[in-house]
This record gives C-alpha cells, sequence and structure tokens, in this order.
C-alpha cells in the first residue's frame, strides 16, 4: 500500500479481513486500509469495521476499486465521506464521525444490492 507514511503501524481490527494501519497526521488519527484486491462483500465487511473504531476527530481511508456506493447511505447518518480518484485508478474514500449525536449506522449490515456494492 504505497500511500501510507513511514510510520504506519500495523494494528488489528475486529472483523477485518484485510490489513489495517494506524498513523497520525498533524494531530490527527488516521486508520487506512486497501480492499482494491477484495471481491465482494469484503470491501463493505472491512468499511464497517473500522468506521467502529473512530472516536474524536479519528478518520479511516479506504483504498477500495470504486467508490462504495452501496455503503454511504448506510452510514450518512452519522459519516461523512471524501471521495477522490488516485492516478492508477483506484479510489481514496476517507471517512470522518459528523458531530451530530446520531449513532444509529447498524455496524452488522453488510448487505449490498445493486452495482456499487465494492
Amino acid at each position: 500500500m504505497s500511500t501510507l507514511p513511514q510510520d504506519a503501524q500495523k494494528v488489528e481490527v475486529n472483523g477485518a479481513t484485510v490489513e489495517f494501519f494506524k498513523y497520525e497526521v498533524d494531530g490527527v488519527t488516521f486508520y487506512q486500509f486497501d480492499s482494491s484486491m477484495s471481491g465482494h462483500p469484503e470491501p463493505m465487511i472491512n468499511a464497517m469495521s473500522g468506521l467502529q473504531v473512530l472516536s474524536g476527530n479519528d478518520k479511516l481511508v479506504m483504498i477500495n476499486s470504486k467508490a462504495p456506493m452501496g455503503l454511504f447511505p448506510k452510514i450518512e447518518a452519522e459519516f461523512s465521506n471524501n471521495v477522490e480518484q488516485l492516478e492508477d485508478g483506484k479510489f481514496k474514500i476517507t471517512f470522518a464521525r459528523k458531530d451530530s449525536e446520531d449513532s444509529s449506522t447498524n455496524f452488522t449490515d453488510t448487505a449490498c444490492s445493486g452495482g456499487g456494492c465494492h
């Protein structure tokens, strides 16, 4: 995963099927994983697992083969996201908790239908 800073450390994330890494930039803790080589439903499972570890100003970075459109409606009440396409064609999605009191995300809902599941 070439987009990781040199000081990134591998961390254990409950329920994850890929490696997660943790690093800090300007006082913000980032958790990052790459599901670009994973098949359905692993990207959704890993995103939901990673989102559960976020607190405060932490951010979750997902590297994926496409934007996970099926995930966004499931988490929109509690998390914001920023999607950017990388030079290699992959997508980098950065998630952060919203300031709202809403904690209605069902982290066990990893089912997906339609074309935006990966």
